[in-house]
């Protein structure tokens, strides 16, 4: 199996590293920091198990990888989970 990479431009990489250093949600800055190791020539693998605070699947990781090359930076946000919905009275 091949590694992947991924190849990002100079204003992408600007875009995450601002994104990584200030978004106020933890999850976009995990996602960032992830890309722009993936970006750097850190495997999936690698970036999964030791190169962000907690410990993830690689799975989790190709996931985010594949949604920032399919959609950019707007394919990382969460989306709006189903739930319980709370009713207002």
């Amino acid at each position: 199996m091949q590694k992947r990479i991924l190849k990002i431009t100079a204003e992408q990489r600007q875009e995450l590293e601002e994104i990584r250093d200030h978004h106020v949600t933890a999850y976009l800055r995990e996602r960032a920091a992830a890309l722009l190791k993936i970006a750097d020539g850190m495997s999936v693998h690698a970036v999964a198990q030791g190169g962000l605070l907690q410990t993830r699947k690689p799975d989790t990781v190709y996931g985010w990888l594949n949604t920032f090359q399919e959609q950019g930076i707007a394919g990382l946000l969460q989306r709006p989970r189903r739930g319980k919905k709370i009713l207002c009275k």
